[in-house]
């Protein structure tokens, strides 16, 4: 199985004032390509500061990064935000969308970035939010949506660059737990058909449905 993240030795360090913090010690994850693993562990684990650098928004202090085979840990943030767009589809626990626009027209950003013909654009996010079951939802704006219906939206944002991983942080932080299944049993459909997916989570109950939990505690990986 080809390895779409492969960490070895990151280690995280934050300076705070004349105090060291050290966030990550040392962590090194491997996860392969259509895999869905769930990183779970309490606040203050360092579960936040390992989804920002598995989601490029920040670089290790050392160790080394790759992601879909390409090394990351010494990338300009010109490229580091190329990847951020087109390599990795962010679900966030507030949605993060646009409440001006439509979910059609929120789900064309990333594509509207990377300088995608708008005829495409719109296309390609059509397909995207039929996959997500939102094809009677397409001129709504998040307002006029649920929230399980935003967070569907969010996915079908993620997914219309045709990325190489997902990354979830929290997706049901918001939600109902009728909502919260919902949003579950799509990533499992999505993993199903071969998704690279990473949920990042403080909830067990959540972490079970992926098919390989890892804990951290301290900055390092219990399990």
């Amino acid at each position: 199985m080809n390895a779409i993240i492969e960490m070895t030795d990151v280690r995280k360090t934050y300076a705070m004032g004349t105090l060291a913090v050290e966030a990550l010690r040392g962590v090194s994850l491997r996860i392969g390509q259509g895999e869905y693993v769930a990183i779970a562990g309490p606040s203050g684990s360092g579960k936040s500061t390992l989804m920002h650098i598995i989601g490029c928004l920040d670089l290790p202090t050392s160790g080394d990064y790759m992601l879909a085979g390409g090394r990351v840990t010494e990338l300009s943030e010109t490229h580091l935000a190329d990847i951020r767009n087109r390599r990795i589809g962010f679900v966030f626990q507030q949605f993060n969308l646009l409440p001006s626009m439509t979910a059609c027209r929120n789900v064309e950003l990333p594509l509207a970035y990377a300088g995608v013909p708008p005829g495409e654009r719109r296309a390609r996010a059509e397909e995207a939010l039929t996959r997500v079951g939102l094809s009677d939802r397409l001129r709504h704006r998040p307002g006029e949506l649920s929230g399980g219906q935003q967070q569907r939206v969010a996915v079908a944002r993620a997914l219309v660059t045709d990325p190489a991983l997902i990354l979830a942080d929290e997706p049901t932080g918001n939600l109902d737990s009728t909502a919260s299944a919902d949003v579950l049993g799509l990533f499992d459909e999505l993993h199903a058909m071969g998704r690279t997916i990473v949920l990042i989570t403080h909830e067990a109950e959540v972490a079970r449905r992926a098919s390989r939990s890892v804990l951290i505690r301290d900055g390092r990986l219990a399990s």
